[in-house]
């Protein structure tokens, strides 16, 4: 049962307080279920694939395994230098060289060469088996098996491992690595300590005199250049460049700047335009102070023109005022124009001059760089050569110390054994494997089958998936004959626990329930033989045991079943009444054409009145929606037995005509995807839905299946009868 989907998991507890917001999750209980469920399809695959497992590994061809191990003395502690083959181990690095020369293709060639042709019918015995009669044998080299070396942690040993389809060629090969490894040792060290010492001599002299030379001429070069600090030179010569470079730059843009003044007032002169809209014009030198005289002069003019006539002493006046302004401000005008083509003649020159700077710092540091190439090749060749002197007169100086030490500081151990049984395939091993491997897919075949399925099985389902609450659950009757079914919420004998179930489903619905009597409850189901008739007919049977009057009405017209349950005949009921004119006047319970009929105390029932191909002329049709009013007005409640709503749409058009809805699960028939749609469209119906009736649950499902107990306490107490 997938756990993908989102789900509305708060549960409304029936009796309120602090678990009216409990949220449903999966428990250990519901995995168990799934595993209990589905045992009899996982186990049987679970045990398939674990017994496949181990046939299969144990028909593998037996390998066997034989060790032999060397031992390197600890170092003497007069030996305090490394010589050039000191065969000592003195760390994790020099026992890994060692581990990787017994690893190495020269030693496993040395091993297979040394192989005499005795030595090579043993090798050859285990695959001469498998092969035809006559034919040739493999080559040594495909014959040495699987060979490892090993150091064994904190410790000077090795252990040479081989594994192998013969036990006296596992042994044979081991002993044989350990005798060509010991011979590599003895000829790489045996007698050339003293070679090394004549060759290092003779290497560190010449490295000496090619340090010398590379110092000499080193400083020759620092001499001729007059060098003694190239890289701060450099540093020097780079931050002038900088600078200059910085100062050219706000230069060219000053300069650019004044290149647009001048071409901007040589077009307002060819153009006619006035220069003084020209911002610089405007504001340079005593221009904005002539322009307000003239301004103010103008102003003045034009009063006295208002006043007096042209000939006037102070009209004559004030215009001589105004022509001399304007000589005066042209002339300013004329002076701002000279200003800035002084400006940009200044501005040239100081572009020139920094961009000759530039070039002569430019060039400069190229010829700093140019020799500091020449300078650093010097200086390396001066450091790497001292640097290789020192290297070899240190390792001379380690040999001369090591010359006289040709002990090899390393003997076989323990000689390889012919082993006594094989390693591979390893039975025991194989078992807990295939065990672990029965187990993880027995778990994991039940649960991905729970996963996938999507059937509703228990309270989970509905309060957490679904996201509607639990109304009760119902137990399987099979037992029980249809005829006593129907009537079990009526009386008190019979089957204690079918009739203590509808009791608590009576209780669940009135918690649940908002609505004041009278009102319209309907009963609904997904698909086709979930128990909503049988869940419809005893919930009618509690409310008018528990003193409400109560009808009971089969609104499910293409298949009516609610007469044969109580023996009644289905001439009269909702599609006569419709076919007659659909007249609601005077007493319902008396109406020919609906024939009411009383089932028992406060108990009636409202048939179909036949069947009908096409119902929804009937459902949609205002009147049936003022027979289900006028029966509200009759009865305290109405229950509506609907057909499924998976299988036609009738049920969503009963909806929308009453108050409440119950919905009815069948346990592992529906699935959860299908009634969460259904639901849906209710709510988006705008109905109530009070809740889902889990059916069909037998006892023993009911006590794993569901989070209520009552059935377990009623037993305890009451001493239920099955």
């Amino acid at each position: 049962m997938p756990d993908s989907h989102p789900t509305k998991p708060q549960r409304h507890a029936s009796h309120g307080g602090d678990d009216d917001n409990v949220v449903e999750r999966r428990t250990l209980r519901d995995y168990y279920i799934i595993l209990r469920e589905r045992v009899w399809i996982a186990l049987p695959a679970a045990v398939l694939l674990s017994v496949g497992y181990f046939y299969l590994q144990a028909r593998k061809t037996p390998i066997y395994e034989s060790v032999a191990s060397l031992q390197f003395e600890k170092p003497e502690t007069v030996v305090t230098s490394q010589g050039v083959v000191d065969p000592s181990v003195r760390s994790d690095m020099d026992l890994n060289t060692y581990i990787h020369d017994i690893n190495s293709n020269r030693l496993r060639t040395s091993v297979v060469e040394s192989i005499t042709p005795d030595e090579r019918k043993v090798l050859a015995k285990a695959a001469m088996k498998r092969l035809p009669p006559g034919s040739m044998p493999p080559p040594v080299g495909a014959l040495l098996g699987s060979v490892s070396a090993e150091p064994i942690r904190s410790s000077y040993l090795i252990t040479i491992t081989v594994h192998h389809e013969d036990p006296e060629a596992a042994a044979l090969i081991a002993n044989r690595y350990v005798e060509k490894f010991m011979d590599y040792l003895f000829e790489s060290v045996g007698g050339k300590n003293e070679e090394a010492v004549t060759y290092l001599k003779g290497r560190a002299k010449q490295l000496q005199v090619e340090a010398e030379d590379a110092e000499k001429q080193l400083q020759e070069y620092m001499r001729l250049h007059n060098l003694v600090s190239l890289d701060k030179s450099i540093d020097i010569v780079s931050d002038r460049l900088k600078s200059v470079n910085s100062a050219l730059t706000t230069a060219r843009l000053d300069m650019l700047n004044v290149e647009q003044l001048v071409q901007q007032v040589a077009e307002f002169r060819k153009t006619g335009k006035d220069l003084l809209e020209i911002s610089y014009i405007a504001t340079h030198g005593a221009v904005p102070t002539l322009k307000a005289q003239l301004n103010e002069a103008e102003q003045t003019q034009a009063l006295l023109m208002e006043r007096y006539l042209e000939k006037h002493p102070k009209v004559i006046d004030n215009a001589d005022k105004i022509s001399i302004t304007k000589i005066q401000l042209a002339k300013a005008v004329d002076l701002a124009i000279a200003d800035l083509n002084t400006r940009l003649a200044s501005s040239r020159d100081n572009v020139g001059a920094l961009q000759k700077e530039y070039d002569s710092q430019e060039s400069k540091e190229l010829s700093l760089r140019a020799l500091s190439v020449d300078f650093n090749s010097l200086q390396s060749r001066a450091t790497v050569a001292k640097s290789y002197y020192m290297e070899i007169l240190d390792r001379l100086n380690q040999t001369t110390t090591f010359k006289n030490l040709d002990k090899i500081s390393l003997h076989p151990l323990d000689k390889a054994q012919v082993s006594g049984g094989p390693i591979s395939p390893n039975i025991p091993g194989i078992m807990r494997t295939s065990i672990g491997l029965g187990v993880l897919s027995f778990l994991g075949i039940a649960i991905g089958l729970g996963f996938v399925d999507d059937r509703v099985k228990s309270a989970w389902d509905i309060e957490s998936f679904i996201g509607v609450h639990l109304l009760g659950i119902i137990p399987q009757l099979s037992t029980i004959a249809d005829d006593e079914k129907i009537g079990l919420a009526q009386t008190s004998s019979g089957n204690e626990s079918g009739s203590e179930a509808f009791l608590s489903l009576y209780s669940s619905v009135k918690i649940q329930s908002k609505l004041d009597f009278p009102k319209s409850l309907l009963v609904t189901s997904t698909i086709p033989g979930e128990g909503k008739t049988l869940i419809s007919c005893n919930l009618a049977s509690c409310f008018a045991r528990h003193g409400k009057k109560t009808v009971l009405v089969d609104c499910d017209l293409r298949r009516p079943m609610l007469h044969r349950h109580f023996r009644q005949p289905n001439t009269a009921g909702i599609i006569s009444w419709f076919e007659h004119g659909a007249h609601l006047d005077g007493d319902i319970l008396t109406n020919a054409d609906l024939g009411l009929v009383k089932l028992a105390e406060n108990l009636w029932l409202l048939t179909s009145g036949g069947r009908s191909k096409s119902p929804t002329e009937i459902l949609e049709n205002p009147v049936f929606a003022s027979l289900i009013e006028r029966l509200k007005k009759q009865f305290d409640l109405v229950v509506i037995d609907s057909p499924p709503m998976g299988a036609v749409t009738d049920a969503t058009l009963i909806a929308e005509r009453t108050d409440e809805v119950v919905y009815v699960c069948r346990f592992n028939r529906a699935y959860r995807k299908h009634i969460r749609l259904y639901i849906k469209a209710l709510r988006e119906g705008k109905n109530e839905i009070l809740g889902i009736v889990l059916n069909g649950l037998s006892p023993r499902r009911i006590e794993y299946y569901s989070n209520y107990r009552y059935y377990r306490s009623y037993k305890k107490y009451y001493g239920a009868q099955t």
